[in-house]
């Protein structure tokens, strides 16, 4: 599946169990996302999970996005750990150079460059921290998949400087702030848990480019993709709903 090829694609963080121990719900969930977001070992997966995952991506057409992150099994990714400018090109570049050479290995290739968890929020925090995560994936030529926020020009500057295309990234069942950041996860209502809630985010950000903050403000949004998460039944049900309401042609 090309890139290019939807309004607004669905993207979901995949491939994260290890070993024995299972996370999510992978199988069920694919056939109703645009994008994998495969984890690199780093928060989670193994050589054989991401190997398992990337195999779905392909029998499912699905494109094949690297998930770095700290390198942090504990913590699931969750946590900060300090690292100088270096170290965390070093820690993309590592680990986008494993799913390549996985990717390789099952004649497919990886399209694009997700950061996870504590990562993600820190690169949207410190330009710093984004800048030196650029600096690894412009060798890749691949895209890199930000938070889309009220204003992006930061992000963009610094990635136009090293030739780094920029995917925008909005979140279904996650509340907002009024400067498009997302609520921290230790907030209270951080996370939607009701079906409806997720599935009424969804649609207005794909149909009118807009989010309700968590203060109620009406806030414009330009996203390419949205992510969703498939870890219960009840999330992979409105997922499908999601999916069926962008991809059903319109009368």
């Amino acid at each position: 599946m090309t890139l290019e090829s939807a309004k607004l694609k669905l993207n979901c963080d995949m491939g994260e169990s290890f070993g024995h121990w299972t996370m999510g719900e992978d199988e069920t969930i694919i056939p109703y996302v645009h994008m994998a977001n495969i984890a690199c070992g780093f928060h989670a997966s193994d050589p054989d999970t991401m190997a398992k995952t990337i195999q779905l991506a392909v029998k499912h057409d699905v494109s094949i996005g690297a998930h770095p992150s700290y390198q942090d099994l504990l913590g699931f990714g969750r946590r900060s750990i300090a690292h100088t400018a270096e170290q965390i090109s070093h820690l993309i570049s590592y680990q986008i150079g494993a799913i390549q050479s996985l990717a390789s290995f099952y004649d497919t290739q990886v399209d694009y460059v997700k950061p996870h968890g504590a990562l993600y929020n820190d690169m949207m925090e410190d330009l710093e921290v984004f800048e030196a995560i650029v600096q690894a994936v412009m060798p890749t030529g691949l895209p890199l998949m930000v938070l889309a926020k009220k204003d992006n020009t930061a992000y963009l500057d610094i990635a136009d400087e090293y030739n780094v295309p920029l995917l925008f990234e909005a979140f279904a069942d996650r509340a907002y702030k009024d400067d498009g950041s997302l609520v921290p996860r230790n907030k209270p209502n951080a996370v939607h848990q009701n079906a409806e809630d997720i599935f009424y985010q969804a649609m207005q950000l794909a149909n009118f480019g807009t989010v309700t903050t968590i203060k109620g403000h009406t806030l414009e949004l330009q996203a390419d993709t949205l992510c969703v998460h498939g870890d219960n039944e009840e999330s992979i049900a409105v997922v499908k709903r999601i999916y069926t309401a962008l991809t059903q042609p319109i009368v």
